[in-house]
């Protein structure tokens, strides 16, 4: 029970035996880079089985559809301007980039266009639903892996940290919170919504959580 509750109760990124001393760090120590490359890999490949199960894009894909559809700029140009806007939120939150930070963008979106063509595409509802959980699991410990290294998070991960450390919430609370103020803002503005998006707006944060907590876990015992 108490691992249990530790999951949704969990307030930092732990410090590790690999975790970076800093995140500009740009000569990290083997084990480090190899599982912040692991983390962010895994991160792309539950996206792409996210978006493989047909069940609804990931929150931020529907913020993105919704900026598309009132101002005529492509999806991945919002997707970038969304980037953009999240990466200056750091500069008042005091978020610091690094290595992590650029991989991210790079390792997440080749492991998409990797998996995707070998990923099953189910018809049935109830499998779609299924895969959608898995993909927003393997996206969970993904996070838990990379975000161990200390080498910088991603965009919306940064705002998450750097929410948490403003506020004392625990993190997967604030991820809810996030993915929430993104979904109904891309909704307003005519983003699609699937089952799938709900499942990752609810479930996302405790799987971030599930994946920090297995982290320093396994942490101990090595």
């Amino acid at each position: 029970m108490d691992f249990l509750a530790k999951i949704f109760t969990i307030k930092k990124i732990p410090f590790v035996s690999w975790s970076s001393e800093y995140p500009l760090n740009y000569r990290p120590r083997f084990i480090t880079l190899t599982l912040l490359i692991t983390g962010l890999f895994l991160f792309g490949l539950g996206e792409a089985v996210l978006i493989a199960s047909g069940s609804g894009v990931s929150p931020w894909t529907v913020l993105a559809q919704g900026i598309s559809e009132i101002t005529d700029v492509t999806i991945g140009m919002a997707t970038f301007f969304v980037s953009v806007t999240i990466l200056l939120l750091w500069i008042p939150l005091k978020q610091v980039p690094g290595i992590g930070t650029v991989l991210n963008a790079i390792i997440i979106a080749s492991a998409i266009d990797l998996a995707l063509p070998y990923l099953p595409k189910p018809d049935n509802d109830l499998l779609k639903i299924i895969q959608a959980v898995i993909g927003i699991f393997i996206v969970g410990i993904g996070s838990g892996i990379y975000l161990s290294c200390n080498l910088g998070p991603g965009p919306r991960d940064g705002l998450m940290v750097g929410l948490q450390q403003k506020t004392d919430t625990s993190i997967p609370v604030i991820r809810t919170i996030i993915e929430l103020s993104a979904v109904v803002s891309g909704w307003f503005l005519g983003g699609v919504v699937g089952i799938g998006t709900i499942l990752f707006v609810f479930g996302i944060g405790p799987c971030v959580g599930l994946g920090l907590n297995l982290v320093e876990k396994v942490s101990k015992k090595v």
